[in-house]
């Protein structure tokens, strides 16, 4: 299967996964309802990083997926109206957030970290 499917298979599995830990999460147990979402949506910049660019090194593409993941949570300490505009809408909200928390940098060091993981055992294949 080509790489590039394989990661939007990940990603949109990721988008699901996420989507749905937040949509069910009265049913799940406490922890992973408050942890999940923002880790599952880490994986899923992970995946998207590596789909857009399946070719780059894995080690870039962590780098990378820091770099957006951790980036658009820093973004949130500003506050101009016209930002808080946009994190009004539903795409905004799910892209840009709503506000800082550093408990949100561990979840995405732990989701980039996961999909980092699958990515090297299960999607990457090493050129022998």
């Amino acid at each position: 299967m080509n790489a590039k499917i394989k990661y939007l298979i990940a990603t949109l599995s990721a988008m699901l996964l996420g989507y749905s830990s937040r949509h069910y999460a009265e049913r799940l147990p406490e922890f992973v309802a408050v942890q999940m979402g923002d880790t599952l949506w880490a994986s899923m910049v992970y995946f998207g990083i590596r789909m857009l660019g399946a070719s780059v090194r894995l080690r870039v593409s962590v780098l990378l997926s820091f770099l957006f993941c951790f980036g658009i949570e820093f973004s949130q300490l500003y506050q101009a109206e016209w930002i808080q505009v946009i994190r009004g809408t539903t795409w905004g909200a799910l892209v840009l957030g709503s506000g800082f928390l550093t408990v949100d940098l561990i979840r995405y060091t732990v989701g980039i970290g996961i999909a980092y993981g699958i990515d090297g055992l299960l999607l990457h294949k090493r050129r022998i």
